[in-house]
């Protein structure tokens, strides 16, 4: 939840709250909790400090009790001590002190909390960068009543704080006792001479070591105050990288392993603790951990802890582990340990996951991933749940390459792009991937296992056809496989599967490697374990890490700084642009469309390159398009490519449909100390039903392409207006709706898992096309396909079903399924007409729900934040209630 809002409320027009988050602040043996609001106001900042209740949504859940200027006697020091080394994924803990006073805080552990440190330290950096007239803080008067007094806080700790207070204030690394903890080592982020706040070491709010190491001086130099110098000497040591640095070997223990929603009942050491020695990381990944509707709906269980306490507890005993990151999405888990010696050297740390279940966001399909930076290695762990049932390869290989895209780690300098799953040295992929056995029936399966003659059944393994074909996972490899299928056996046994549908075995489960300097030790299964009716599987790979020779490493520096001093500052940077106009031509909804711009650097010296803003604009391109990369660095006599991509999408294609917006823009390259060059792009964007009101398509008796442009703008202008004019009747509701569930009606009530397993998005396409054309006449692609078009349709509507302006209402009577009626009964005659029409076909999915496995809790919470949409972001409790409201028009007997 963003508590920057509730904090902006209690904030004159004057002020802005850039950024909040919650911490503990330590008071002797006792820590309270509060909220931290970096405040702007006249290019000054101050940190607002504010107690608060404990969901803060508004300005009466959070009251001001103190404000600490952001000036020249402002200093934030980290606090981290010697015992704390081997705790990995640990709280950030500050010591924020100003003038005399010290306060000690404890921030949570994530990107969130770097994120507010870094904007800390950008206008502290302002505070000492200006030279000519010192901050006043005249605005932060009228607040002192608000408070209990200027800095309470503060000299609530100050007293029991004075004894230990260092005498270094800004800029230097502070060393004190703790009580029990040994040496303390505490990094000031106070001065721009001094490590910047988020240098090698400090990136991440974990394990540090109190020394630069080459490594640090290298990152540092990523970070966003360095100039064009610094970036080219950065380029420079990572195209050197191999002068410098020599790969040491480091075992990583990989387990994958799908849990079919039990809990632990018997130990995993035969699993996690199967290698003689122990390795120096484990990450084990397990999927379905909770198959109930709690964790699905509501991504909560208590099983996450179970799971992990059985994981711990069987972790080689001849070493000692710590936690680095644990993260999940509904039943897939990833859990990440390493050895403590290991653990200073761990930076970088991000976790993300990505649902791929329908819609793309239901996760009960999908992945979880972390990654992170080993010594000088960047590694990615992916941990992935595909699609089932043994003829949807096509919606596997989907699934994977949405992972690939849609999975994205933020970077440090939030103006640069996420790194992808596929920008790392290493990529490590395990998980329940559910590619099955072909073309043989199960006796066939069955013989070929009994004979372990594994080399021909692995011929026919849809995982092993598809990388084949370059379909999925390129570039990845796979041991061998000596050991029987891992799929599908009598939980409890080592039988096959004996239920009615007698599963084929199959290696669904599977362990996949990407980069350089990798060699499997093993690769097995481990039958002993039988709590699930799959068996884990585990991989040992030992991995060539990179690290960094300081002698080299300072040699390799000297020189290419050598050489940069050579360059003459006066060349003027320029380069030569492939093309300078762009045509996309026929944009359609949902659908991506890339071009290539290619750059040359043909002047003198290395140059940077950022897209800028035009004047007045908000951004440097119209929100369909997007310049990858925006910004970055060509060395003299280099190249770069970038993808220039239009994509329409649902806040994008009512302007475009409506004709109100084209597909036009012009992009400004502008090179630093050079000039700038203008790139023109246009195109021509079919108008789709996937963006248009209810209002209008109900306006529209042919398909929306075969009408004119004119025409469209003109029904739009009169989009909810009641009383407007129109010489034919309009439709009861759109046609396209109607063509989509009638399909379903006739075809599908009886379909297992409808509206629950996803499409695929090739066939939404087709479906889109035809609905937007009338061309074929019936849809074409499959009921889970039509399912999801339908749901699509109906979140792209820019004014739901419910429209915007009757949804607080809905929230306040959703408990009185009498008033619920009479709300519905007052919506404009099309909207009203759309939501009996989906509540009756809802229905009628129920009467068979013996057979496609829905009830009304699952629809409820399909459709309710669909036809209820909620004008701005939508909070649990808020969810709960439109689900309610909508699941009185869901029981048999509503009208």
């Amino acid at each position: 939840m963003d508590q920057s809002v509730a904090i902006q409320e209690t904030l004159e027009r004057e002020e802005n709250c850039i950024i909040a988050v919650q911490c503990d602040v330590f008071f002797d043996n006792t820590t309270e909790s509060r909220l931290l609001g970096l405040v702007e106001s006249t290019k000054e900042h101050a940190i607002f400090i504010y107690t608060h209740r404990r969901m803060a949504i508004t300005a009466d859940d959070v009251s001001l009790e103190d404000i600490i200027p952001i000036s020249l006697d402002f200093a934030v020091v980290e606090v981290s001590s010697s015992e704390e080394l081997a705790v990995v994924g640990a709280d950030t803990k500050m010591r924020v002190s100003y003038q005399e006073e010290e306060l000690e805080l404890r921030l949570p552990f994530g990107s969130h909390t770097r994120l507010f440190l870094s904007e800390v330290n950008r206008a502290w950096s302002d505070v000492c960068k200006t030279t000519t007239q010192a901050p006043k803080f005249e605005w932060i008067s009228k607040y002192h009543k608000a408070t209990r007094g200027l800095s309470t806080t503060v000299n609530k700790l100050n007293q029991h704080q004075k004894k230990e207070k260092s005498s270094d204030k800004k800029g230097t690394i502070e060393g004190e006792k703790g009580s029990n903890s040994g040496t303390h080592k505490s990094k000031a982020y106070s001065s721009p001479e001094s490590q910047s706040i988020f240098s090698r070491e400090d990136r991440h709010d974990l394990v540090r070591s109190s020394s630069h190491t080459p490594s640090n001086k290298a990152q540092i130099l990523a970070m966003p105050q360095f100039g064009l110098r610094d970036n080219l000497i950065r380029c420079e040591l990572l195209k050197n990288e191999d002068l410098y640095t020599y790969p040491e070997d480091f075992s990583f223990f990989l387990g994958t392993y799908n849990v079919n929603g039990q809990t632990p009942k018997e130990s995993l050491h035969p699993w996690l603790s199967c290698t003689l020695n122990p390795p120096d990381m484990y990450c084990i990944g397990f999927q379905e951990l909770d198959l109930s509707k709690e964790a699905f709906f509501f991504n909560d269980t208590p099983k996450e802890l179970e799971w992990t306490k059985a994981v711990s507890e069987a972790l080689h005993p001849d070493a000692k582990y710590a936690l680095v990151k644990l993260v999940r999405l509904v039943g897939i888990m990833l859990i990440f340990y390493v050895k403590k010696e290991h653990a200073e050297f761990i930076s970088d740390v991000e976790a993300e996951t990505v649902g791929t279940g329908i819609m793309g966001r239901m996760g009960n399909k999908g992945a979880v991933a972390v990654r992170f930076r080993f010594h000088n290695s960047d590694i990615c762990v992916v941990n992935s749940h595909l699609a089932a049932h043994i003829e949807e390869y096509e919606r596997r290989n989907q699934d994977y390459k949405e992972i690939c895209s849609r999975l994205q780690f933020r970077q440090l300098d939030p103006s640069q792009p996420p790194l992808t799953i596929m920008k790392h040295d290493v990529i490590l992929w395990i998980g329940d991937l559910n590619y099955r056995i072909s073309e043989l029936d199960v006796s066939n399966v069955k013989e070929l296992i009994g004979k372990k003659d594994f080399e021909t059944l692995y011929s026919y393994d849809q995982l092993k056809r598809q990388i084949n074909e370059e379909a999925v996972f390129v570039g990845f490899v796979e041991g061998d496989i000596a050991f029987q299928p891992t799929y599908k056996y009598d939980t409890g046994s080592d039988k096959w599967d004996t239920s009615e549908k007698c599963r084929v075995p199959a290696w669904c489960d599977r362990i996949l490697w990407r980069g350089k300097n990798i060699v499997q030790q093993h690769y097995q299964s481990h039958m002993a374990l039988k709590t699930s009716d799959h068996k884990p599987v585990s991989s040992l790979l030992v991995i060539g890490i990179k690290r960094v020779n300081p002698e080299a490493y300072k040699k390799t520096f000297e020189e290419i700084v050598r050489n940069i001093d050579k360059m003459e500052n006066e060349c003027i940077p320029s380069v030569t642009l492939s093309k300078r106009e762009f045509h996309f031509k026929d944009v359609k909804y949902m659908q991506h469309h890339a071009q290539t711009l290619s750059l040359f650097n043909d002047g003198q010296v290395p140059c940077q390159f950022e897209f800028i803003q035009k004047p007045n604009e908000p951004t440097y391109c119209k929100p369909w398009l997007t310049a990858n990369p925006p910004k970055g660095f060509i060395a003299q006599g280099g190249s770069v490519d970038i993808e220039l991509e239009v994509f329409v999408n649902r806040s994008t294609a009512p302007e475009l449909n409506s004709g109100k917006e084209q597909i036009e823009d012009i992009l400004v390259l502008h090179l630093e100390r050079g000039k700038d060059y203008f790139i023109s792009v246009i195109g021509n964007y079919l108008p789709s039903c996937y963006g248009s009101s209810i209002h209008s398509l109900c306006q529209l008796r042919e398909p929306i392409q075969d009408m004119s442009q004119e025409t469209l703008r003109e029904v739009a202008n009169m989009s909810g207006d009641e009383n407007a004019v129109n010489t034919e009747k309009p439709l009861d509701i759109p046609k396209e709706l109607w063509m989509m569930v009638d399909h379903l009606f006739r075809n599908a009530l009886k379909q297992e898992d409808i509206f629950q397993q996803p499409g695929l998005r090739s066939e939404f396409a087709e479906i889109r096309d035809c609905l937007d054309t009338g061309i074929p006449d019936s849809l074409p692609g499959s009921n889970h396909s039509v399912a999801e078009a339908l749901l699509l349709f109906l979140d792209a509507l820019p004014e739901p079903v419910v429209p915007y302006s009757f949804y607080q209402q809905c929230l306040e009577i959703c408990s009185n399924a009498s008033q619920c009626e009479k709300v519905i009964s007052m919506l404009p005659q099309c909207h009203k007409n759309v939501f009996n029409y989906l509540a009756a076909f809802l229905r009628e999915l129920l009467k068979n729900s013996a057979s496609n496995r829905l009830d009304v809790n699952i629809l409820a919470t399909i459709f309710a934040s669909l036809l209820l949409r909620s004008p701005t972001k939508q909070d649990l409790a808020e969810k709960r209630k439109t689900q309610e409201f909508f699941q009185h028009f869901l029981a048999q007997g509503s009208s």
